[in-house]
């Protein structure tokens, strides 16, 4: 221990901050606009329109069904050719995650949604409320109950899965403690810092979400 060098992530911290928040932006987009299409997808393979509810299930089934690399490889590639123009990585990147992250944060939208009796549907519907009305107002507060733990949960590994954005080049918080360690040659020291920071944030969420999951069950 004693021909360890932890200065040089003290010197190297506002190299590193950068990466980091690009990991959290990455998570803060994709975790925002995955719960947004997810929740229609959710209520896609919900509906009573056959259609509708198999064209849910194909692309909630396609996206768990490859890897989020491949996702990010397609969109870095296809995107610029569909528009005709290049629209950069990060763009590419945000796109990917998003659509990506809302084939599974729909699944838990979709679980929480049916755990709800269907009697608060029939009880709101007596009591005058349209569709749309009883969704925002009565069955989505008594649903996140069940969500929120497992959405914790999903955060935790998208940010953990923002290290991949490296195939395209982007500089996330992994990819910069790689970039300090080799050219300080102190490979030891900067990823034990990176695992740390990696630790108190995953296991703070984690434990989050394992609290108010326990705590929710005993209600």
């Amino acid at each position: 221990m004693g021909n360890f060098d932890f200065s040089v992530v003290v010197r190297s911290w506002p190299f590193l901050l950068e990466g980091l928040r690009l990991s959290a932006v990455l998570t803060l987009v994709a975790m925002a606009g995955g719960l947004v299409l997810g929740l229609m997808l959710a209520l896609a393979r919900l509906s009573r329109y056959r259609t509708l509810a198999t064209l849910a299930t194909l692309y909630v089934n396609g996206f768990r069904a490859v890897p989020l690399v491949l996702v990010i490889f397609w969109f870095y590639f296809l995107v610029p050719l569909v528009l005709g123009q290049s629209v950069g990585a990060l763009p590419s990147a945000l796109i990917a995650f998003t659509l990506f992250e809302a084939a599974y944060y729909s699944e838990i939208i979709r679980a929480g949604l049916q755990a709800v009796p269907r009697g608060q549907w029939q009880a709101a519907a007596a009591a005058g409320l349209r569709p749309a009305q009883t969704l925002r107002f009565v069955v989505l507060p008594q649903a996140l109950r069940h969500m929120l733990p497992l959405l914790l949960t999903q955060a935790v590994v998208l940010f953990q899965d923002t290290s991949l954005v490296y195939v395209i080049s982007l500089r996330d918080f992994m990819t910069s403690a790689g970039i300090v360690a080799n050219r300080d040659n102190r490979l030891v020291e900067v990823y034990m810092f990176a695992a740390l920071v990696y630790f108190i944030l995953c296991v703070s969420a984690s434990t989050a979400a394992h609290f108010l999951d326990k705590r929710w069950r005993r209600t």
